[in-house]
This record gives structure tokens, sequence and C-alpha cells, in this order.
């Protein structure tokens, strides 16, 4: 049974860090591209940011960039957002992704991890 399971959130005051985890079972995602998102209280879920299979191109929301950094460790089946000077306007549950691929719509993936939320007070 494959999974994804995000870890790391919690709650920060506004200009804070944290850094999330995204650890899949079940079989490898080395040659996957992976993902990040995040969905806030009664909006739709947005694209945060993603890395390339062997981590040699990341893309960022315009509202992220500069401040959040996606990584990965294939040794480990492990990526990682980590997210500095962050805002009030981050609060949100962060899910990550696994497996683009276009059949699952755009910048769609096939797996996704349960989320973990994030807090960040003014």
């Amino acid at each position: 049974q494959v999974q994804l399971v995000g870890s790391g959130g919690g709650l920060v005051q506004a200009g804070g860090s944290l850094r999330l985890s995204c650890t899949a079972s079940g079989r490898s995602f080395s040659t996957d591209d992976m993902g990040w998102f995040r969905q806030a209280p009664g909006k739709e879920r947005e694209f945060v940011a993603d890395i390339t299979w062997n981590g040699g191109r990341q893309n960022y929301a315009d509202s992220v960039k500069g401040r959040f950094t996606v990584s990965r460790d294939n040794t480990k089946n492990t990526m990682y957002l980590q997210m500095n000077s962050l805002k009030p306007e981050d609060t949100a549950v962060y899910f990550c992704a696994a497996q683009r691929s276009s059949r699952y719509g755009s910048n769609g993936y096939r797996y996704w991890g349960q989320g973990t939320q994030v807090t960040v007070s003014s």
C-alpha cells in the first residue's frame, strides 16, 4: 500500500520558520516529480512548490517565492518544504503529492498525503 505521510506542521508566530517533511512508503518515488499544495479554510487547494525527480529543478508559487524551499532526499524517499518568514496568510493545511501526470489533470498527481496543519499567528 502506497502512503505519503506529511509531518512537521504546527503553530508558529509570524516571521518564524517550519520544515515540513513528506515520507513515502510502499514504493520508491525516486523517478517521479513531487509537489506541495495547500488549502486554507474556505479556499480552493493551491499549488505551492514542486521538484523534479532528481531535484534538478524547482518551481514555486509567486506568493512563497524567496521564502520557501523545496528539496528531496531520494535515499530516504522523503521530500521537504523549508518555510521561512512565515506570514498569517500561509496558514493552511499543506499536502504533499507524488507522481505528476497529465492523466490526473493540469498539475495533477496520482498520490496524495493526508495533510498537515500549519498555523501562523500575527
